[in-house]
């Protein structure tokens, strides 16, 4: 249980970086400038829009906060540090550099890798790199109707009944959309470069995903880091928290994850069934009478 919100009759976990609650002078102050607190690449909140932005860092559902803005992840760059104690060896000087364009051998793109960890020498050559991808949840229904409301009257006790299209986490897109198509594109080239792999998602995400056979750290290629919202309640404010790192290894993983659940083969052997015999009785038993419209 992380959401610090004791008000479950609305969407809204956190706006510009502050759960609805918290009316501190810091929180007010960045809602009516619309920043904000976790290193975007302004000062400023650009989710969806830069000049009316979707403040929404996380959202309410089933007592949780499920963040749906990468830039959430980016708190005291935890993810970063977490990351590099697996892709490097204790000591080793890194740094990381953001959306960097992966090309396949015929010079086509594979995307672009979120963040890419680089250790260097004394003078600043590369000695080797890993790749990190973020991955926060897509929704699905009107986040947009609440978040207006909000900011209209920003309140502790704002509540949003409307149940037509209400805002909650889709994880199914977020996967098939998004975590898989960028682990077979990108990581599959970063696998034949033998470079290691890690992707930071919420743990509510990935308990969404096949299970995953575990190796040690040693023996790892890929990596999971799983994260939480963790209410600090003397500050009315929720922090990202490591919860959990799973090692494995890419081909395993990508096996797993881009695996569909088979359906009934019944019911499609059943479908197929039908199919044949409709095109059957079309093509010994036409139906369509030609007479008039051919001519004589």
């Amino acid at each position: 249980m992380d959401a610090i919100n004791k008000n479950h009759n609305q969407p809204l976990s956190e706006v510009f970086g502050f759960p609805i609650e918290n009316q501190s002078g810091r929180a007010i102050r960045y809602r009516g400038n619309k920043l904000c607190p976790y290193n975007n690449c302004v000062s400023n909140c650009t989710k969806n829009s830069i000049e009316l932005p979707l403040g929404v860092c996380s959202l309410q559902h089933k007592n949780q906060s499920i963040i749906i803005c990468p830039i959430r992840f980016r708190e005291d760059w935890k993810i970063m540090s977490d990351a590099a104690s697996f892709i490097f060896n204790e000591k080793t000087a890194w740094t990381h550099v953001g959306e960097i364009t992966l090309k396949d051998k015929s010079g086509k793109t594979a995307g672009n890798i979120d963040y890419v960890l680089v250790s260097y020498d004394g003078k600043g050559r590369v000695l080797d790199f890993g790749s990190l991808e973020v991955q926060a949840v897509y929704i699905s229904g009107n986040l947009t109707g609440p978040f207006n409301a909000y900011m209209e009257n920003p309140t502790p006790d704002f509540s949003w009944t409307q149940a037509l299209k209400y805002p909650k986490p889709d994880y199914l897109s977020s996967s098939r959309k998004r975590l898989i198509p960028q682990i077979i594109a990108k990581g599959s080239i970063l696998k034949q470069w033998n470079k290691k792999q890690a992707i930071a998602l919420q743990t509510s995400f990935y308990e969404t995903l096949p299970p995953l056979p575990e190796v040690s750290k040693s023996e790892a290629d890929f990596a999971f880091f799983l994260y939480g919202l963790s209410p600090c309640q003397n500050e009315m404010r929720l922090e990202l928290t490591l919860q959990q790192v799973i090692y494995t290894q890419f081909a395993v993983a990508l096996e797993q994850i881009a695996k569909f659940e088979a359906g009934s083969l019944k019911d499609f052997t059943s479908f197929l069934q039908k199919k044949l015999d409709a095109k059957r009785i079309h093509e010994y038993n036409p139906t369509d009478n030609f007479e008039n419209i051919i001519p004589k």
